[in-house]
């Protein structure tokens, strides 16, 4: 079995008041998350998380075919971090590491996923040729979209 991980950090220059409040209202995951994936919440949510809460999304993650897709939301330490783990999807496994702190210039962001392909040697060609793509697709728009949002500055093409 394989186990992926996804890692992406973001400067927003924004305080920990601000960016718990956006980070922890279950609604605004729509906002961030591409249309391409057809995502909506199908369940009620509160306006703030919290360890236990379930919620469910209907998405078109494969081939615009749409699925549901459940997780809970875990290990809530406000305002700081949280997980959210998939109880229903696309995948074996799903872990991801919703996490903010103090830094030079606002909050870094942070997020950490773990995620496990179904299906074996196929789910490890599929995740090649596609999802390893599609993942960083996703965290990507969500990266521009939160620049975006706070006003980052366009960051420098590498040298």
């Amino acid at each position: 079995m394989k186990v992926y991980r996804l890692h992406r950090k973001q400067i927003l220059p924004i305080s920990l008041q601000d960016a718990w409040p956006f980070f922890s209202t279950p609604r605004n995951l729509e906002e961030i998350t591409p249309s391409f994936l057809n995502f909506h919440i199908t369940s009620q949510v509160p306006d703030d998380i919290y360890s236990g809460l379930i919620i469910t999304y209907r998405i078109a993650a494969v081939a615009g075919i749409p699925m549901t897709w459940v997780t809970e939301i875990k290990h809530v330490q406000a305002p700081y971090q949280f997980v959210d783990e998939q109880r229903i999807g696309p995948f074996r496994f799903w872990h991801h590491q919703h996490r903010l702190r103090e830094a030079e210039g606002g909050i870094e962001m942070e997020d950490i996923v773990h995620y496990v392909m179904p299906w074996g040697w196929f789910g490890r060609l599929v995740h090649a040729l596609f999802i390893r793509d599609r993942l960083e697709t996703i965290f990507d728009f969500r990266r521009d979209c939160l620049a975006q949002r706070w006003k980052v500055p366009p960051r420098s093409p590498a040298p």
